[in-house]
């Protein structure tokens, strides 16, 4: 069954914004799974997410749309949903840049303000988890999503010489700049839930699974998340099933 979603977010994205207050919406339910993805820089969590995605389309029902990740793509996709210029993309790194930088480039006319393009990204994220089959990181998700049953929540970490590593290769930066790279990354993405969620992203309580990468390889930690997936839903409601079904060739 499909939900109209902006029928729901109507009302919350009429509402002024309050600086001191969490960004709120009603969340609705739907019968697909999602996953949602907090990591720290450089823990590997964009293979892990693309090889989840291959293992879960591998063990749902053929009639089931494919499995899809968003990652630093999400931005792209909120801003095709709300007819904005792809490029646009580019100026809206999470929370990159300070509030009298937002100011000035909203006065310049770069993007519209801060908390539209959240209240946006918060629809196009409620969107995709109602669709389901989506593997989601970045913008908030795991706070957005944090009260719909069909979300599963992941935290991705590892040591910080690992992730320097890992920076260092992908990025082709010195030991320093990629530590540099990591700590303006993981300050720019805990500053943005804080900011517009009032949530810890270090609080190992808002997910289902924590792993530390450094003790698995890739397709441990995929097979890791999904086994969590199927014990975590194995008495969902019917289209959950459809993946629990698949269970004994895991």
């Amino acid at each position: 069954m499909q939900h109209d979603f902006g029928r729901q977010l109507a009302d919350f994205n009429s509402r002024p914004r309050q600086n001191n207050q969490p960004l709120r919406v009603d969340q609705p339910q739907s019968e697909r799974l999602a996953v949602a993805i907090s990591r720290q820089t450089g823990s590997g969590a964009l293979r892990v997410a693309e090889g989840l995605a291959e293992y879960l389309q591998a063990h749902a029902p053929h009639a089931e749309p494919p499995w899809r990740v968003f990652d630093r793509t999400l931005m792209v996709r909120v801003l095709e949903d709300h007819q904005l210029p792809i490029r646009l993309a580019e100026f809206l790194p999470e929370d990159a840049h300070n509030t009298v930088d937002d100011m000035l480039q909203e006065l310049l006319g770069l993007h519209p303000p801060s908390w539209v393009i959240v209240q946006q990204s918060i629809e196009t994220i409620l969107n995709l988890v109602g669709v389901g089959n989506v593997i989601l990181m970045g913008w908030g998700v795991n706070a957005v999503t944090s009260k719909l049953p069909n979300v599963f929540h992941v935290r991705l970490v590892a040591s910080l010489e690992q992730r320097i590593a890992r920076i260092q290769a992908r990025e082709r930066l010195s030991p320093k700049a990629a530590l540099l790279y990591i700590q303006r990354s993981d300050r720019g993405r805990a500053r943005y839930v804080k900011r517009h969620f009032h949530h810890e992203v270090s609080d190992v309580l808002q997910y289902g699974l924590t792993i530390n990468t450094d003790h698995f390889s890739d397709a441990e930690v995929v097979r890791l998340i999904g086994d969590a997936m199927v014990s975590r839903h194995r008495s969902a409601g019917a289209g959950v099933r459809s993946l629990v079904a698949s269970e004994t060739h895991i």
